[in-house]
């Protein structure tokens, strides 16, 4: 299925972002206030995704230029960086199974959504609940028949290694095409 980025069809309202900065003499100003149009990697039966802001590295620069959040992939994380992003899951709609290199805070603005792990083990969250995820290996599925948006900060993080010494790799299904 293509990936596709359509007003039109917007599962929820388009984020709106203001974004400061600092001018050459140290004053402060609105860098930029846009809505941030969300991207359908799965199509629209599945997540939509609005990438806010990302750093490859921490700490971050707030005198460099603000770089572009638009884009055309499924949010992830640098490394050693940090991403700033919303998930939107249509009513009956899931993530794949995967595994981020990452700490995930995860605020559920609207919605509720249950998490799964890969060890049996559910989770639901709704509106205003919060979920710190390490690294799991988890999917998302809205059960519900009104549409979730999450809120998400993804920090990168080590390989976590098992008792045996195997280190946990990130993993993401291909994208069907």
């Amino acid at each position: 299925m293509a990936s596709t980025s359509v007003s039109t069809a917007r599962l929820l309202p388009a984020p709106r972002v203001i974004t400061t900065s600092t001018k050459s003499d140290g004053t402060s100003v609105i860098g930029s206030d846009t809505h941030n149009e969300p991207f359908f990697p799965f199509g629209f039966s599945g997540s939509a995704f609005s990438t806010f802001h990302s750093s490859d590295a921490v700490p971050v620069s707030n005198t460099t230029p603000i770089p572009d959040p638009k884009t055309t992939k499924a949010p992830r994380n640098a490394p050693n960086g940090v991403l700033f992003t919303t998930a939107d899951f249509a009513p009956h709609g899931s993530s794949p199974m995967h595994r981020s290199l990452s700490l995930d805070y995860v605020y559920v603005c609207q919605g509720e959504i249950t998490m799964v792990l890969d060890g049996g083990g559910e989770a639901i969250a709704r509106k205003g609940d919060v979920i710190v995820q390490r690294g799991a290996m988890h999917m998302w599925k809205n059960h519900t028949n009104e549409y979730c948006r999450l809120l998400v900060v993804m920090i990168g993080s080590e390989k976590i290694q098992t008792a045996d010494g195997k280190l946990l790799e990130e993993f993401f299904p291909k994208r069907p095409v």
